[in-house]
């Protein structure tokens, strides 16, 4: 029997990232060594407060290291008017049962990569900031990580600007740290996550589960109204959790094979993934690019990571 594969995740809560926590602790595949947070939808104060209390929610006693406060360059962009005040509008959430770990994010990493005795999957579904540090003050965690696989960036679409989607566009700097880094990159991008969507209807039909997924159905209520309100999405893109089903169950998602550059200087364009889908820059390629989902395939891990969480309460 094959050893679980481990996995990091790095995140900012949020309301996909919250649900992408609980699909990462009841799936019987990856063995969750850590949560990182850093500041993206929120500041980290409250990112990191967010990974607690559904960890809470959820009681799932998890180590969770507070991380980067602002990106590399440059002020810290938050997204309130999608995910609220607190980053999880929309529900009351139990306060946290423990605190974060002395260690900065960063440094649980590099640890945790060091200590580990196989390669660890780094999960990122916020802002790179922290990934990039890590990279950068211990260049030798590279050979400890078996695969980076990233929500962020599009081929075609975007969120943040006309150009650009939001995590990259948040820390374009610590982005072209990590696509350059040589590390295998999945890219789950707009692309494939603005198809990975609860409907209104199956967000109405948490309210009938237990109390994590009733939770959930007010969090995802709140977001999918936003969505709508914003960019004429109806219903919760589940941004997030597809990056954690991608490491799960790879047949998830199509990808395809390409150079990925991050724009750093456009007046217009900062914070774009350039990806090179028709090969015309004759770059070699350095990511795996997602392009397709299978959708219904997805939608029954989320649902059942849920039901497994009421289960185990």
């Amino acid at each position: 029997m094959s050893a679980k594969k481990r996995i990091i995740l790095d995140c900012d809560p949020g309301h996909d990232d919250a649900l992408a926590i609980v699909l990462a602790c009841f799936s019987e595949e990856p063995e969750l060594l850590g949560i990182t947070t850093v500041a993206g939808n929120q500041t980290v104060d409250k990112t990191t407060r967010n990974a607690l209390r559904v960890l809470s929610l959820i009681g799932k006693d998890i180590p969770v290291a507070r991380g980067c406060e602002r990106p590399l360059v440059g002020e810290l962009v938050t997204a309130p008017e999608v995910h609220g005040e607190s980053g999880l509008d929309g529900a009351e959430l139990p306060e946290p049962r423990f605190g974060p770990v002395r260690e900065h994010a960063v440094e649980f990493i590099v640890r945790t990569l060091r200590e580990s005795p196989s390669p660890v999957t780094l999960i990122a579904t916020g802002p790179l900031t922290n990934v990039a540090l890590a990279l950068r003050l211990a260049p030798d965690i590279a050979g400890k990580i078996e695969r980076i696989v990233l929500m962020g960036g599009a081929a075609r679409d975007a969120n943040a600007t006309p150009t650009a989607e939001f995590n990259i566009f948040v820390d374009p700097e610590a982005a072209h740290i990590v696509f350059t880094s040589g590390v295998p990159i999945t890219m789950v991008g707009l692309d494939v996550t603005n198809r990975a969507l609860l409907t209104p209807e199956e967000i109405q039909g948490l309210k009938d589960g237990g109390p994590v997924r009733r939770a959930f159905a007010g969090l995802l209520s709140f977001y999918a109204a936003a969505n709508e309100r914003l960019l004429g999405i109806e219903g919760a893109p589940l941004h997030d959790p597809l990056a954690v089903a991608a490491v799960i169950d790879p047949s998830v998602i199509t990808t395809q094979r390409v150079h990925v550059a991050v724009e750093l200087c456009g007046s217009h364009t900062r914070g774009t993934t350039a990806v090179d889908l028709y090969r015309v820059t004759g770059k070699p390629s350095n990511a795996e690019v997602a392009l397709d989902l299978d959708l219904p395939r997805f939608k029954r891990m989320v649902l059942s990571a849920l039901e497994r969480a009421d289960r185990s309460g």
